[in-house]
């Protein structure tokens, strides 16, 4: 098949590559004319575990091209994925100008039969007007689907080619067929259901993910108030089947380019169509109230006024570049903010993030950055920071804080060097 991707951001990219892997002609289209100039050399504009190869080898064989030009890609291509961006309104819902913008830039350029799919995350009801505004601009038949993605950073080239699942929104029997050959060699239940739902579940998956989250922080703080430690109750549900271990994270609360904007999203939707009393209002005002009480919780315990804080972990999770909602973001300047100064570092976001803070300095390693520390905060559980040489950071640190925000370690561990530990809910 000949397939344009629309976007070449983070998904638009992934799903370019990958399709491009099993052998059809892909066009990544982009209006960027920078962004694509670098693509076509290969020249990735953020790190993604897996992707740079695959581009490589894309372009290389000549499967994968990137272009600024809709005539060049539409003309051809059987589907186009809608993979722009997203972003939240001013009412908190989800601006769609983007997706309906290339809606209408593809349609003059469509051949007969092609398939439009938004893997866009959009509000249900996003495909009758993007259909709408294609009917006015071509006389051609075309069809207009949903497939939304569920990929995370870090892991996204691998979710893509094993997925728990793949959606199909659509309730045509010849576009299911065709999605469902395109996505035929990769992993998972292929499910197909109505547009609607496939936009609702992306949302619903996000959203519960969020929440469970958000849940475990709430049980951290009681365990604060009361001697137990949520890393031992997380155990001790866990063995009911119905809740699992899986994806208990007491911390600072969810981060990144999805779970703080599909809330929101969510959220101002509620309340759009009359549901004012929404769990996920309140998941979104306790995940953003999280990082300053946890920071004013500290502070009273260690004062940060006048210390230098050393912070591991600049972008929103570990194996990304991406900073967007990172909990960085927030923490670090709270710390400026009680009169902390910073030293920091991460493995792969430093040149992302030195210009969002003007008075940091940025370290070269972990240890550079501890190095005259009164306290060291991680933020972020990068492979690197999993065995710290403790006797080494008690040497070169001139304090002995060490605050843990992913609980990553035994705080005896960390105690009987020296170090005064702070976790989560323990």
């Amino acid at each position: 098949m000949v397939i344009t991707v629309i976007g070449t951001g983070f998904v638009g990219v992934v799903s370019a590559a990958v399709f491009a892997k099993f052998g059809h002609t892909v066009y990544g289209l982009d209006i960027d004319e920078k962004k694509i100039s670098k693509l076509e050399q290969a020249n990735m504009p953020f790190f993604e575990p897996g992707l740079e190869e695959l581009v490589k080898a894309g372009v290389k064989n000549g499967n994968l091209k990137f272009t600024t030009s809709y005539n060049t890609s539409i003309s051809q291509s059987d589907i186009i994925f809608l993979a722009v961006g997203t972003p939240s309104a001013a009412d908190g819902q989800a601006d769609i100008r983007f997706v309906l913008m290339a809606a209408q830039s593809l349609a003059t350029h469509l051949k007969s039969g092609a398939i439009v799919v938004i893997k866009s995350t959009v509000p249900p009801g996003t495909n009758a007007k993007v259909e709408a505004i294609i009917s006015k601009h071509t006389q051609k038949e075309f069809f207009v689907a949903s497939a939304p993605e569920f990929l995370r950073e870090g892991t996204a080239v691998q979710d893509f080619l094993y997925p728990n699942r793949v959606v199909i929104g659509t309730t045509n029997s010849h576009v299911a067929k065709v999605l469902l050959e395109l996505h035929e060699p990769f992993g998972g239940e292929k499910v197909v259901i109505r547009p609607q739902s496939a936009q609702m579940a992306k949302y619903a998956a996000n959203a519960y993910l969020a929440q469970r989250i958000t849940f475990i922080n709430q049980i951290a703080n009681l365990c604060e108030q009361n001697g137990a430690d949520v890393q031992e109750v997380i155990k001790a549900i866990g063995f009911d089947k119905r809740i699992g271990t899986h994806y208990w994270y007491p911390g600072l609360g969810y981060g990144g380019s999805c779970f703080p904007k599909d809330v929101k999203e969510v959220a101002a939707y509620s309340q759009a169509v009359g549901e004012n009393d929404s769990l996920f209002i309140k998941i979104d005002e306790l995940n953003e109230a999280r990082i300053p009480r946890l920071l004013n919780t500290w502070d009273q315990q260690v004062k940060f006024a006048g210390k230098t804080v050393a912070v591991l972990g600049l972008s929103f999770k570990p194996n990304t570049s991406d900073t967007r909602e990172a909990p960085a973001m927030k923490v670090i300047p709270i710390l400026e903010q009680k009169g902390a100064t910073i030293r920091a570092f991460d493995p792969k976001a430093l040149e992302e993030s030195r210009h969002l803070y003007q008075n940091v300095y940025f370290a070269h390693s972990l240890y550079d950055a501890a190095k005259d520390a009164d306290i060291l905060i991680m933020l972020i559980e990068w492979d690197e920071f999993k065995s710290l040489d403790f006797p080494k950071l008690k040497k070169i640190m001139k304090g002995n804080v060490f605050i843990d925000t992913r609980n990553q370690y035994d705080p005896s561990e960390v105690t009987e060097h020296g170090f005064k530990y702070i976790g989560v809910g323990r």
